[in-house]
């Protein structure tokens, strides 16, 4: 039995969750108790979701675990109540950041259940602010959503989409704006990996990019080992690319 199957076998001996969790969230520390979090979204209902969110917590705190897990729970809910998308997507913009996380990784749990739903929705937000971007970026790339390549294609698409508003664009030095970036610096490796023969050109054109902040974007996806493995060749040649345009 994995970590979470067992959280979720002591939650439903429970009638009250909210002393468990707070004693195993994890917090404050580096990371929180992610195994716990997956447990609580799919074993708990929109009752305890909602009592979760009600917290008003502070980042790194037991408390901000218990509306992290709130907002994965809506990602699961979200699937027969497409209404939750809104209300996920204003968590898309949270000051605390473990909060934009709790919105990707529940959205992924909408992504795990219905992939063209999820897809249809992030086209929506894709046009939204950078943080709203960031989400759509961290929310699809995730390998285990990407084993078809048509929803790989898909997905290539959306960030080519994210990439392009990012390009020469205004505000390039706000904080959203980094979120993003930063988000982006990996996104692009895993949808490639999914599907080399469709991303391999996209990341080609933008190694050819005059903006320098899409040109650091593109230098970290090549450093990932993911695309190394895939074709340590095509790598070098996409970085010498880059010291060109530089």
């Amino acid at each position: 039995m994995s970590k979470s199957e067992d959280y979720r076998q002591t939650l439903k001996k429970l009638d009250d969750w909210i002393p468990f969790l707070r004693e195993n969230s994890g917090l404050p520390g580096p990371r929180g108790n992610l195994e716990l979090a997956h447990a609580v979204a799919r074993e708990g209902n929109q009752k305890q979701f909602n009592e979760f969110l009600s917290f008003q917590a502070e980042e790194n705190t037991p408390e901000v675990f218990l509306v992290f897990s709130g907002v994965m729970g809506l990602g699961k809910l979200a699937v027969d109540d497409p209404r939750l998308f809104g209300q996920l997507r204003e968590y898309a913009s949270d000051s605390r950041w473990r909060i934009r996380e709790a919105v990707a990784t529940g959205l992924q749990l909408v992504g795990d259940q219905e992939m063209d739903l999820l897809l249809n929705e992030m086209q929506k937000w894709s046009r939204g602010n950078w943080y709203e971007k960031r989400a759509v970026a961290a929310a699809l790339a995730e390998p285990r959503l990407l084993k078809q390549p048509i929803t790989a294609r898909k997905v290539l698409q959306i960030l080519e989409e994210i990439t392009e508003a990012m390009a020469n664009a205004d505000g390039q030095k706000d904080e959203a704006f980094k979120v993003l970036r930063q988000g982006m610096a990996y996104c692009w490796s895993v949808a490639i990996a999914a599907l080399p023969e469709a991303g391999k050109p996209m990341m080609e054109k933008w190694s050819n990019s005059q903006d320098k902040e899409i040109r650091w974007m593109i230098k970290e996806n090549l450093k990932k080992n993911r695309l190394v493995r895939m074709d340590a060749d095509w790598v070098k040649q996409c970085n010498l690319k880059l010291e060109r345009v530089a």
